[in-house]
């Protein structure tokens, strides 16, 4: 499919982003739950490789450079989720809201609902399998689970408003991310845009609720924290973060900027 080109100068209006996202995401909302639920779980799995990547980059330099070489790393499974078209749940704190921005109704909203509870499920029940896996079994050399539980312990860690405020702007990033995906068909050009957006959560320990779950779900898998206090302190916190950060800093935004061209246009 040729990329859709600007009405007017070089680039995507904000009003030509806004409807190259509406239509995909109406398709999305209706997707089957199953076709949803396995996107998700896929989606889970994948971002722990975010994970898994920045552990190796610190590994392999000195402390002082570590942090760097991690958020370097990070957007390693981001890349993986976006380019396969995997669903994430905090893409999705964008791309279903704008229909329901749009036709404000129960029945949109119930939709919006149903996806994002199975993206949700889907994406930490992934992420516990990922966790797991890394911590109970001897998939990688014993070398990198020091790093590996470094970095799972400083983001599970800070209680829940910290994390709650961190994830805040995390979910900003990620949909941000999705606003400006939709500005470009071109593979390098959203790489890259990936790894603009994702490398910060890193780099100034914001919180991802589904790549931080990996995290979270390693650190109790090896004993480092219990189950419970990963749930209540980190998952609980981020996803609310996340939601706040996603919604009112870019859907509600991004559509307040658009909302009255789009009724002119249609009044015309």
């Amino acid at each position: 499919m040729a990329e859709r080109q600007p009405e007017h100068g070089t680039r995507l209006t904000a009003v030509e982003i806004h409807d190259n996202i509406l239509e995909p995401a109406k398709k999305e909302l209706d997707r089957p739950a199953s076709s949803l639920f396995f996107s998700a779980l896929a989606s889970g799995m994948v971002i722990g490789f975010s994970f898994l990547a920045s552990a190796f980059a610190s590994h392999l330099v000195s402390e002082e450079y570590a942090r760097a070489a991690a958020a370097a790393a990070y957007p390693l499974g981001f890349i993986f989720v976006v380019m396969a078209r995997s669903e994430l749940f905090t893409e999705n704190t964008l791309d279903p809201v704008v229909p329901l921005l749009e036709q404000r109704n129960r029945e949109t909203f119930r939709k919006l609902l149903r996806m994002w509870g199975l993206l949700l499920i889907g994406n930490l029940i992934g992420a516990v399998i990922f966790g797991w896996v890394l911590a109970r079994t001897p998939v990688i050399e014993e070398s990198l689970r020091p790093s590996l539980m470094k970095i799972a312990t400083e983001v599970s860690s800070g209680g829940f408003g910290q994390v709650l405020y961190a994830g805040i702007f995390a979910g900003w990033l990620i949909a941000l991310l999705s606003w400006v995906l939709a500005a470009t068909h071109d593979t390098t050009a959203q790489i890259l845009l990936v790894w603009l957006c994702t490398a910060p959560i890193s780099a100034l320990h914001f919180r991802h609720s589904i790549a931080g779950s990996v995290e979270a779900f390693y650190r109790a898998s090896a004993g480092g924290a219990s189950w419970g206090s990963m749930l209540g302190d980190f998952v609980v916190p981020a996803v609310i973060g996340n939601v706040i950060g996603g919604v009112l800093l870019v859907a509600l935004l991004n559509y307040g900027q658009v909302a009255e061209e789009k009724a002119q246009g249609e009044g015309k």
